[in-house]
């Protein structure tokens, strides 16, 4: 009976070293990233932040400020491509280790991810055909809109009462809710101010819309990592950094978004 005893008490000693030492082996987020040596950074196709210019080379604002922050954490950037209403599950799967895409701020989200100090100051706009400019500044009233899912449009969509009597669809890519209106698919597109700015001009796809500011609330951008990362605070001090020595502002003014650039 007491070698019995014993083999069990040793037993379930092993079992909660073996549980401890499992424990101790997970590694912090930062540790875990710079040991494989890439950081995956989950974005959409988002012009001027994430795009393929018409030379074929993958840039942008976003794309140059996380290529230069994994220089200096050392690792080399991966960029995937994200459905953005999966972007939480992949992140805490570890699919990706953080979305860097003009993600706005919410209390929401940073109940659900680890998110960075804001960069860019920012706000929704709406994008119709050009001979609706006049139109949909009156009224949306019976106007069909498409909103990214999950995006700060989307919800604004749901909680502005200029909304209430349009019909709403949500699509995976503020890019998808452009093309959309293009085509005649949709009325309206509710998107971010810094997308508009970079798709809509002369020369570009989209030179025949235009977009309609009606001074919706400002949002804020940050980067999102996991919750509890200790990414976040060394892509912070990094960020300030870059502020402080001129390089951010020449990403910004790169890509025309100097006058939104939080200093």
């Amino acid at each position: 009976m007491k070698i019995k005893k014993l083999f069990a008490l040793s037993a379930a000693a092993i079992m909660t070293v073996t549980a401890l030492a499992g424990c101790g082996n997970k590694k912090p987020d930062l540790a875990y990233i710079q040991d494989k040596g890439t950081m995956v950074i989950g974005y959409t196709i988002m012009e001027p932040l994430n795009y393929t210019d018409k030379s074929g080379e993958f840039v942008g604002f976003e794309t140059e400020f996380a290529t230069a922050v994994c220089e200096k954490l050392g690792v080399k950037p991966e960029f995937q491509l994200i459905d953005w209403d999966s972007k939480e599950s992949e992140l805490s799967s570890k699919t990706i280790d953080c979305v860097w895409n003009g993600l706005t701020i919410t209390d929401e989200r940073k109940a659900n991810m680890s998110i960075t100090n804001p960069y860019l100051d920012n706000r929704q706009v709406l994008v119709v055909k050009k001979d609706n400019v006049e139109k949909y500044t009156a009224s949306l009233d019976g106007a069909s809109i498409v909103v990214e899912a999950e995006s700060a449009g989307d919800e604004l969509a749901k909680s502005d009462s200029r909304f209430a009597n349009a019909t709403v669809t949500a699509v995976d890519a503020q890019a998808t809710a452009l093309m959309d209106v293009k085509a005649g698919t949709s009325d309206v597109a509710v998107i971010d101010y810094v997308m508009a700015v970079g798709s809509i001009h002369e020369g570009s796809d989209y030179a025949d819309l235009e977009f309609i500011d009606l001074d919706f609330p400002a949002e804020q951008y940050g980067v999102a990592f996991r919750k509890g990362s200790n990414v976040t605070e060394e892509v912070n001090k990094i960020m300030d950094e870059m502020r402080a020595d001129g390089t951010l502002e020449q990403i910004a003014e790169k890509y025309d978004l100097i006058d939104i650039l939080i200093k």
